[in-house]
């Protein structure tokens, strides 16, 4: 995957002065073991003042480290370490030794449990973004997997401070719940351009005959398994390749760079295809571009991308199962009701390596819009099939009208089942998906496109959204547990 950053994690021990800094250094370094020494980098300075925090800066910094780890071999100085997480300025976790043995606990007591609740009320009190875990006090190996687990988080918030969302084309009338305010982005430190869809055009014509363009060709039809609808793979890597350069020549002081594009129909009648196939091989690339402008949706992708190291899509959540395939398909084969399992689709900006049968298409409902007494022509461009079976995560980081952030968060699945339709779809199942529906994405004013990770990101995506500060972060709630605008009487 390109497009996404590469971590490395480093650990400052922190340690009280009034404690045996030896405690937190013995401890710093069975840590280290647990983790894999080759790993992470193990800053020897122990912080005990702010003159200690400022050489451990420096250190971690200077050894290229972008991902901190801040340990509290015993109760530590609550001053100093939060101001490490500020004069480091990245991503940042904080954790705390549990007690070694019950014949440690005169002189070998590290009080660190205690120590994290000072250390929380600083960060608050400085408005200083940390991660915590959920239970942030362990041994050496349970703080090794918390920090496995920091991983992707650290990843996805490098990713989204050097972001640029590019965009192309006014955020269509008939689509007004992807035009939500972008204030909040700005907030988050990520830069956002926005382009006219002439501009994309003059920069298509611009690599007309570009000498590039059969070699794209070649690993479209490498991947497509042969060459696929004569005349539109040329125009299809014409466009790959006027999107790859404008992301290259645009990102300016930016390292990574995502898409929410125009699509329809106006794209059809003057660029004469459907760009979904494109999309779908930048986002295999670790480049999400969404469709219809959906800003909101793109950057859902790429926290996706960054969390997972994967390629994501953005699908609508569609349309019911009929009763009588889930009846031959679905009941008593799978755990779920039929209220659990929707439909979700989108035209053709699946990855080939998320479909069972990827097939080069025209769409469907463009093709009835715009050429419908003809063979396909300008419509040509979807990547259809049915999504493959497995774990998913359904989520979605989005604006209120008020330029208010919210967001959700579902794991679930897709069905190995079927769904005798068009375009990029599945049959996804979410436990409680009835109600989660309607007292989350309908009670909350989603809009239909939800971004999709490919395997159960829950938890990795929920911190990053916890980090960002996501002041409502809704989940699929199990039945016992009623939505606050679920009417109990029902």
């Amino acid at each position: 995957m390109i497009n996404i950053p590469t971590i490395k994690p480093g650990i400052v021990s922190v340690s009280r002065d009034c404690f045996p800094v030896q405690l937190s250094e013995t401890r710093r370094a069975a840590v280290v073991a647990a983790f894999g020494n080759s790993d992470i980098y193990e800053c020897k300075v122990t912080v005990e003042n702010e003159v200690d925090m400022l050489r451990a800066a420096r250190d971690v910094k200077a050894a290229g480290v972008n991902a901190l780890v801040v340990f509290l071999g015993n109760f530590g100085p609550e001053t100093p370490e939060v101001l490490l997480a500020k004069y480091f300025d990245g991503p940042t976790m904080f954790v705390a030794a549990a007690e070694d043995a019950a014949d440690s606990l005169i002189n070998g007591r590290g009080d660190a449990y205690c120590g994290m609740l000072n250390c929380s009320y600083n960060l608050g009190l400085r408005n200083i973004p940390a991660h915590i875990p959920q239970y942030p006090v362990g041994t050496p190996q349970d703080i090794a997997q918390m920090i496995r687990e920091f991983i992707p988080v650290a990843r996805t918030i490098l990713g989204l401070k050097n972001l640029k969302i590019i965009t192309f084309g006014p955020r269509p009338q008939d689509f007004l719940a992807c035009n939500a305010p972008i204030k909040p982005l700005f907030d988050l430190g990520i830069e956002i351009q926005e382009n006219s869809e002439l501009d994309l055009l003059v920069a298509f014509n611009k690599h007309t005959d570009d000498p590039r363009i059969p070699g794209v060709v070649a690993d479209m039809e490498q991947e497509l398994g042969g060459s696929k609808m004569a005349g539109i793979l040329p125009k299809l890597a014409q466009y790959e390749l006027t999107l790859l350069d404008w992301a290259e020549q645009n990102k300016g002081s930016r390292e990574y760079v995502v898409f929410a594009n125009k699509c329809w129909p106006a794209f059809q009648t003057e660029f004469g295809f459907v760009p979904c196939y494109v999309n779908s091989c930048l986002a295999a690339r670790g480049i999400p571009t969404a469709c219809e402008v959906d800003i909101y949706g793109a950057l859902s992708e790429y926290i996706g991308t960054c969390a997972t190291v994967t390629p994501v899509t953005l699908l609508d959540i569609n349309n019911t199962v009929p009763a009588d395939l889930y009846d031959a398909d679905i009941k008593g084969k799978f755990p779920y009701s039929l209220t659990d399992v929707f439909m979700g689709f989108h035209c053709g900006n699946t990855p080939i390596c998320r479909l069972n049968k990827g097939t080069l298409k025209h769409q469907l409902i463009m093709h009835r819009l715009l050429e419908a007494d003809k063979e396909p022509d300008i419509t040509r461009g979807t990547l259809e099939g049915d999504i493959a079976a497995g774990k998913i995560t359904f989520f979605r980081l989005q604006s209120t009208a008020e330029g208010q952030l919210k967001a959700y968060v579902a794991q679930g699945e897709v069905l190995p089942v079927a769904t005798r339709s068009f375009g990029g779809i599945g049959i996804f199942a979410i436990e409680e998906m009835g109600r989660f529906y309607r007292h989350v994405l309908i009670a909350d004013r989603y809009p239909h496109h939800g971004a999709v990770a490919f395997g159960h990101a829950g938890k990795a995506i929920y911190d990053v959204l916890a980090y960002l500060g996501v002041p409502k972060i809704s989940y699929n709630q199990p039945k016992g547990l009623p939505y606050p605008t679920e009417n109990p009487f029902v």
